[in-house]
């Protein structure tokens, strides 16, 4: 039978190839140190599970939700963006809630796409920021751009050559997976460029609070007249370990708020209401949490950085993110990230992320997670230094699980 229309337009997922290597390798008994998938592995701190069995304990609780945030999460979500940027939302126009950054994204795709329409999208970048608008009939122009004096160039290009004239710039930074960060400075050319040629910003700023050399990643929407034009979508997964509570934002322009407003309400009820009480209390928290989480990502990174660095894999430090992206080393580039993965599971028991799964400008690099205890990278690195050091004695030997099938 033939596919259906727009799952024709989507590609073999290529994380799922690795998923399945991994599960094969681990039901032999391979213990597999997995640095691939982005899922955290602290625990949600006590005090916002202890609210949610609080609230979970009402039963009135256990009634449909409001698809767009009850208004005490509404509020604490803007209040956090006060205290955190300085920019004053309005809950009740400004910020809906979203079933995490993810859904908000597709949601807002369905909400403001048309067919045809294009989108300017990094690559590499989070796979739902171009696959959303896929689905919704978008059209993805890429952009192999970093946030420097190449990006207003390059999305002029994009503009100059794109006909219908781009509807939306998707910007992500902290960057999934490349772990860049943007300025201030950068954030005022881009609105100033976006004002100038009527085209949306859509901003996903999901690792705002996971940095590490001391300078908070800003948000677009501290620029002046940013909010004429800007949607940014933040999620609670990272920040608050808070993965499986599918709980995040978006905040910003209220035509563009009100329209995924709109789509939620035919698609879903909001998240269940004990879990946006307990999310409105981690909001509304001194920062302690955010901060705990903040340096057990740091301290990880510079094991990985180090232990890497030591077993002969140059790790460039990443100042944000819980990711690191990692250059393939020299003598397995020509084999691409995807068949580099497979070699890590079969001969060093390290799972990693394909960079081809981001885009394919990102097929020369992996993604590492930092999700995995500091004794566990270390592991890692281990395994990597044999596998390295016996790729170089005996490079003949070691051939991409691809080349057995």
């Amino acid at each position: 039978m033939e596919e259906f229309h727009k799952v024709r337009r989507l590609p073999p997922y290529v994380f799922e190839q690795v998923n399945r290597l991994k599960a094969s390798a681990r039901s032999r008994g391979a213990d597999i140190i997995d640095l691939g998938m982005g899922n955290p592995d602290l625990p949600t701190p006590k005090a916002i599970v202890d609210k949610l069995c609080e609230v979970v304990r009402d039963p009135r609780t256990h009634r449909y939700s409001a698809s767009r945030g009850i208004p005490g999460l509404r509020r604490a979500q803007a209040n956090y963006y006060q205290r955190r940027f300085g920019v004053k939302l309005n809950p009740d126009t400004q910020v809906v809630a979203t079933l995490g950054s993810k859904e908000g994204f597709a949601n807002m795709a369905q909400a403001i796409t048309a067919p045809g329409d294009v989108i300017l999208c990094p690559n590499p970048t989070y796979p739902i920021h171009a696959f959303g608008f896929i689905m919704s009939g978008g059209v993805i122009r890429s952009l192999q751009v970093e946030p420097d004096d190449g990006f207003i160039p390059a999305v002029e290009r994009g503009i100059r050559h794109s006909i219908p004239k781009p509807l939306a710039l998707i910007l992500n930074y902290p960057s999934n997976p490349t772990a860049l960060v943007a300025s201030l400075d950068f954030y005022k050319d881009v609105v100033a460029f976006a004002k100038k040629n009527d085209i949306i910003i859509l901003s996903d700023l999901a690792y705002s609070e996971i940095y590490f050399d001391g300078n908070p990643p800003p948000s677009v929407l501290q620029v002046p007249g940013a909010m004429d034009v800007c949607v940014e979508f933040t999620s609670m997964s990272k920040t608050f370990s808070m993965p499986g509570w599918r709980m995040g934002f978006a905040v910003g322009n209220e035509r563009l708020i009100s329209a995924l407003t709109r789509v939620k309400s035919y698609l879903d009820y909001g998240a269940f209401t004990p879990i946006q009480v307990a999310a409105a209390h981690a909001l509304n928290g001194d920062g302690a949490d955010i901060e705990e989480v903040r340096e057990v990502y740091h301290k990880r990174r510079d094991v990985m950085v180090d232990s890497f660095g030591r077993a002969g894999w140059t790790i460039p430090a990443p100042a944000a993110s819980m990711f690191a992206w990692a250059p393939i080393p020299e003598p397995f580039r020509h084999l691409g990230s995807l068949e580099f993965s497979k070699l890590l599971i079969e001969h060093a028991d390290v799972a990693v992320a394909p960079g081809v799964g981001f885009g394919e400008h990102g097929d020369d690099y992996v993604r590492l997670a930092l999700v995995e205890n500091e004794h566990r990278i270390r592991q890692a690195a281990r395994n990597i230094k044999k596998f390295l050091a016996a790729t170089a004695k005996q490079p003949n030997n070691v051939v991409p699980l691809a080349a057995h099938r």
